[in-house]
């Protein structure tokens, strides 16, 4: 039986601080199986918010201390096979000539909000994640 191939994700939102560190903490944590989960931002913060770590925790979900913020413009994102937007529509002129798929995901910016909030965008995300590994999943099926 032949290893199921594992799909290279990048997840973008605006400062790589939250959603998008969340999204690919998640995609490698719960879904390794599929997804290689990478993550970079438009625009991005110079820390990793630490209250993405403490709710990231909560759930049992590491994000490695080392962790830093990465530039799409600097990521590798011409070798990943989706690029999942979580900042809006804005990022479209920075992928032009892309090849892979592209996916457009609403979730609400935890950025400067309470606990509550980055509970949300979490839970939103965990489940989108998921979505997107049984879609891949059944795909190679």
């Amino acid at each position: 039986m032949s290893t199921p191939r594992r799909f290279r994700v990048l997840f973008v939102c605006i400062g790589n601080s939250c959603r998008s560190p969340m999204a690919e903490a998640m995609a490698n944590h719960k879904h390794e199986d599929v997804l290689e989960g990478y993550s970079a931002g438009v625009a991005p913060a110079p820390i990793i918010q630490p209250l993405t770590y403490q709710c990231l925790a909560e759930v049992g979900v590491p994000v490695s201390p080392d962790k830093r913020p990465e530039r799409l413009d600097q990521s590798d994102w011409r070798s990943m096979d989706v690029i999942v937007n979580i900042s809006g529509e804005g990022i479209v002129q920075t992928v032009e000539g892309f090849e892979g798929a592209t996916l457009l995901w609403d979730v609400i910016d935890p950025i400067g909000l309470p606990m509550p909030a980055y509970r949300e965008a979490r839970d939103r995300l965990d489940r989108l994640v998921a979505r997107l590994a049984d879609h891949l999943r059944r795909a190679e099926g």
